[in-house]
């Protein structure tokens, strides 16, 4: 499984995202498309970020009851994303239901990931208003062998915990880490952050960079730094 670059486009228009991406030519970086631009656009955005040539994941991130669930991924299913998610908190049973529905008739489907816990969640914050009082690298692992228990290809997870995911579901276990900034960036609002360089050495599969690219005064720049700390 090769290592890749993920840009995050978090912007509220098919207009903005279309101008970001006509500054990368020649290149077709994989991108992200997440709640503010789906809700904004709806699948067609979807389809003409495909259409130029984009790999595409669908961050939208279900947790429901598992029916609901398995309808809304057949429907996703028909977007020809590359990978798409889901709450690992909902269960493993609806974990299977979402991998049944997001499988085609011809037996092909997306890459099926589970959001373990939000890269802006700590410690605290999972006690005092999760109530969850086991340490948060025990509850990763938790959500982790329950993905892999329902038959998912990966999670969503921290770049700290990469590595250990690896060690407990194995190596072809996908990790996709976001929380991921250059050594000399902000951290906005991220809690549990690392660099690229950082995130390759610890095994994460995919990084999903958003603000640190976007927010570039040279995005493509920005982008090749990307690649090159984490890819090259």
């Amino acid at each position: 499984m090769g290592k890749d670059v993920i840009i995050a486009l978090d912007f509220d228009s098919k207009a903005k995202t279309l101008a970001f991406l006509d500054q990368f030519t020649g290149k077709k970086p994989f991108v992200k498309i997440g709640m503010e631009l789906f809700y904004a656009e709806g699948p067609s955005i979807v389809r003409e970020v495909k259409a130029r040539g984009h790999k595409i994941f669908l961050d939208l991130k279900l947790h429901d009851i598992p029916n609901t669930v398995k309808k809304a991924m057949a429907v996703l299913s028909g977007l020809d994303v590359d990978m798409t998610n889901l709450h690992a908190a909902g269960t493993v049973r609806m974990m299977q239901g979402a991998l049944e529905g997001l499988t085609r008739p011809d037996g092909t489907r997306p890459l099926l990931i589970a959001v373990t816990q939000l890269t802006s969640t700590d410690q605290e914050s999972m006690e005092n208003d999760l109530l969850i009082k086991e340490p948060i690298a025990d509850v990763v692992m938790h959500y982790a062998s329950n993905a892999a228990k329902a038959g998912l290809d990966g999670v969503v997870c921290s770049p700290l915990e990469a590595g250990v995911v690896h060690d407990k579901c194995g190596k072809n276990f996908l990790t996709v880490t976001p929380g991921v900034r250059f050594a000399d960036g902000d951290i906005g609002d991220q809690k549990r952050v690392m660099t690229p360089a950082a995130a390759k050495e610890i095994g994460s599969d995919y990084i999903v960079v958003g603000r640190p690219i976007t927010a570039a005064a040279d995005p493509v720049a920005a982008y090749e730094r990307c690649v090159a700390e984490f890819v090259d």
